[in-house]
């Protein structure tokens, strides 16, 4: 055992790094969203694109599940494949109509072969785990932040040219590929649980399992919608305020602040297993949702200070988001954990299609001043479920005894 958990240090940053690599491919569109408005796709395209690549991942997930992809197929194997698979569809933006159906179908296939990414490279993190699941899940969830922060550097760096963005997305997304077969498979690796339909039951059956899914959903209302949006609302804000080339500036400033997300995750993992899960998510989603009521007043104002609010909001959304699978994993019955945690990911993602469709909505029917307003009614009450779990005996089970 000693000699197999040898192998750890290299096989978790290999897998942080594939993830960080493929991940690019999640808010392409999102990330060159002022180029394409510029050349004429509309708002409502937009969002469309967006919300293909949720939904298509949701759906993805469960049907993964339900087939036992994860049994069947080697996990490295299957995060590659779906790497390789995501580059390709991403890929296809370049030579399809940006505001045609065609593209919203290709944004869904990526989001669908994220499926065989993101969660299975966090069941390879967790197969190392020995005392410090919450750290590691918080890596892994910080990884997925930087990767969905790098395609706003990679627009950037592609300047006026959205198509070099999507094609450096696609090209990391093919290096993520070959990188995780540098990790090894932890000792602790299990069979995944198979989804079935009475696991649904079980979500909201067990007292402790509901409250956990009811903070993450809270939580999944915000997090999505912001990370979607926050480019657009940086680009618009900096052109109000007469910044000079404000939409490159939007860019880099899109990437730092989600991207500041992964250390937020992977400090949230060491305090969550020392000080406890609804300590910490309570306090991440506490901070986060007050960061959707004071930024939308700084809209338009000086730079420094909404870039300020934006880097504090950006840790606080994602900190807390490992540990939502953390505590359904401590709290599930080991037979259904693998089920219940796809069921509660794909309720979530299924829910984020929700917020990021509303948003333009609410830009439209308020501005941008008051349009992030509304996301602060998820974190208020996850705050509510997480501290209602906090009071309950299940919550003893949570890192271990830490709540």
């Amino acid at each position: 055992m000693a000699d197999a958990f040898a192998a750890k240090p290299r096989s978790v940053a290999a897998i942080a790094a594939a993830q960080v690599m493929v991940l690019a491919l999640w808010f392409v569109s999102s990330a060159v969203a002022t180029d394409l408005a510029a050349a004429g796709v509309s708002d409502a395209q937009l969002a469309r694109l967006a919300l293909a690549v949720q939904l298509g991942f949701a759906l993805a997930s469960l049907a993964s599940a339900g087939l036992g992809l994860p049994d069947r197929v080697p996990p490295r194997r299957l995060f590659a494949a779906g790497a390789v698979l995501g580059a390709a569809a991403n890929a296809l933006l370049l030579i399809l109509d940006p505001s045609g159906p065609g593209a919203v179908v290709a944004r869904g296939l990526a989001g669908a072969a994220m499926a065989a990414v993101y969660p299975v490279g966090m069941k390879l993190a967790a197969s190392w785990a020995k005392g410090d699941t919450g750290l590691l899940i918080g890596l892994l969830v910080g990884a997925l932040t930087l990767g969905s922060a790098s395609p706003h550097l990679f627009a950037f760096a592609g300047g006026v040219s959205w198509k070099l963005g999507v094609a450096a997305a696609s090209l990391s997304a093919v290096a993520g590929a070959g990188v995780i077969f540098v990790a090894a498979v932890g000792p602790g690796h299990k069979p995944a649980g198979r989804f079935t339909p009475a696991a649904a039951l079980d979500i909201w059956r067990l007292r402790g399992v509901r409250l956990a899914t009811l903070g993450y959903l809270g939580h999944m209302w915000e997090l999505y919608a912001m990370w979607a949006w926050i480019g657009a609302f940086l680009a618009a804000s900096f052109a109000v305020s007469g910044l000079a080339d404000a939409a490159a500036a939007a860019k880099l400033a899109a990437f730092t602040v989600v991207g500041a997300g992964a250390a937020g995750c992977v400090a949230a993992g060491w305090l969550a297993d020392r000080l406890g899960r609804t300590a910490v998510t309570s306090a991440a989603m506490a901070v986060s949702g007050a960061c959707c009521l004071a930024i939308g007043p700084l809209f338009g104002g000086p730079v420094a200070a909404l870039v300020a609010v934006a880097l504090v909001w950006g840790v606080a959304v994602v900190a807390d988001s490992a540990q939502f699978s953390a505590a359904v994993a401590e709290l599930a019955p080991p037979e259904r954990v693998g089920a219940l945690l796809t069921l509660q990911t794909a309720a979530g993602f299924l829910l984020t299609a929700v917020t990021i469709r509303l948003v333009p909505a609410w830009v439209d029917a308020v501005g941008w001043e008051w349009a992030f307003a509304p996301l602060a009614i998820g974190p208020a009450l996850g705050v509510a479920a997480m501290l209602r779990l906090r009071a309950v005996p299940e919550s003893a089970g949570l890192a271990g005894g830490r709540r």
